[in-house]
């Protein structure tokens, strides 16, 4: 089953464009919770990137999945890194963590990540 999470990405934005329209004050909450979480402290943004895909993937959520993704290509992770996130969550979460661990792999990959045998650990 191959999922599209560029396709998934742009659904999901055209969606909370209305959303943030309906509910402003709302969805400006969640926008200052986002930042005020995933700024650099003792964390820096990409280790905080490889937290929330971890959570996306026990949470089994595609959206987040792709979004995550998109940013921790951006901030530069490497496969080895997202792949040692990924190996924690099937640890953690089982069977299902694991079909969602190959989901997030291929949502990397899709957003321009590294491929099999191309990034360096």
């Amino acid at each position: 089953m191959s999922k599209d999470y560029r396709e998934i990405t742009a659904e999901v934005s055209a969606m909370l464009a209305k959303l943030r329209a309906d509910i402003p004050d709302t969805t400006r909450g969640f926008s200052a919770l986002a930042s005020a979480a995933g700024k650099a402290g003792v964390l820096d943004k990409k280790t905080k990137e490889l937290i929330a895909m971890a959570l996306s993937v026990a949470s089994r959520c595609d959206p987040c999945i792709g979004f995550h993704a998109d940013a921790l290509v951006k901030l530069g992770a490497t496969r080895a890194e997202l792949e040692e996130t990924l190996g924690m969550c099937v640890y953690m979460g089982g069977g299902p963590s694991l079909m969602y661990a190959a989901a997030a792999l291929q949502a990397y990959e899709q957003f321009g990540g590294a491929t099999a045998g191309t990034d360096a650990a």
